[in-house]
């Protein structure tokens, strides 16, 4: 029988997020170049193997906590239109407005801020190679008290 104690005891960490994409080396290495992020491997069927030029089927990014897992496979949607303003990816960042002048400098397609938003967030926004919107944000700061 479960007490209440070991149900108390269930934590969440990360969510890891897998994408659909034409082109998994391409995307790897963008998420690489642009965005900062480190190829964690790539997958060929058999074997994990660090080789753009093998079969590439599946890969893996991380930059910090946050990872992206990468399928070979066709979008089958066109990606942040199913509503408004919807983000593809959102990223919990420290130091957004240091992030900017990164990503700026690598030449990432900034599409907004960043930008205080009404809900706390200041946030900046981007565009990956694949046509994703990716948003980067961090909790506003209110000041001591």
């Amino acid at each position: 029988m479960t007490t209440s104690v070991e149900r108390t005891t269930v934590r969440f960490g990360a969510v890891v997020p897998h994408m659909a994409v034409p082109d998994v080396v391409r995307t790897a290495e963008y998420y690489r170049d642009i965005l900062g992020f480190e190829i964690a491997g790539y997958w060929d069927g058999e074997e994990v193997h660090h080789d753009p030029t093998r079969s590439v089927v599946f890969g893996i990014v991380r930059r910090g906590q946050a990872s992206v897992h990468f399928n070979r496979g066709q979008q089958t949607r066109l990606p942040s239109r199913l509503a408004d303003g919807a983000y593809d990816l959102y990223f919990d960042v420290v130091n957004v407005d240091a992030l900017h002048d990164e990503l700026r400098g690598r030449d990432a397609e900034i599409l907004d801020g960043p930008e205080e938003r009404v809900y706390g967030q200041r946030e900046l926004v981007v565009r990956d190679c694949n046509d994703f919107v990716l948003a980067f944000g961090e909790p506003v700061q209110t000041g001591a008290t």
